[in-house]
C-alpha cells in the first residue's frame, strides 16, 4: 500500500538543476522534489510520496487528510499486541 502525505511547501530552491523544496509536516520539515508540480508555490500544500510532490492540493482537503490520518493513528495506539 502506497500512502501520500499532505504537507506545505515552506520553502522553494533549485538542486542540480531540480527544482525542490521543504515541506512541513506538523512540525518535521523534510526536502522533496517539487518537479512534478511546476504550478506550486509557497504556501501550497501537496501530496508528498517517498520524496517527490506528486500534486497540489487545497488548504482544506490538506487539512482533511490529516485529521482522518491522526484518527487512524488514534485508533491503532489503543490496539493490544497479543503474544
Amino acid at each position: 500500500m502506497c500512502l501520500g502525505v499532505p504537507g506545505k511547501i515552506v520553502e522553494i530552491h533549485e538542486v542540480n538543476g531540480l527544482r525542490m523544496g521543504r515541506v512541513d509536516f506538523g512540525g518535521v520539515v523534510k526536502e522533496a522534489c517539487l518537479a512534478y508540480v511546476p504550478e506550486a508555490n509557497v504556501g501550497d500544500y501537496t501530496i508528498i510520496h517517498v520524496g517527490f510532490a506528486l500534486n497540489v492540493l487545497s488548504e482544506e482537503d490538506a487539512q482533511e487528510t490529516l485529521a482522518l490520518l491522526k484518527e487512524m493513528d488514534d485508533l491503532g495506539a489503543g490496539e493490544q499486541v497479543i503474544e
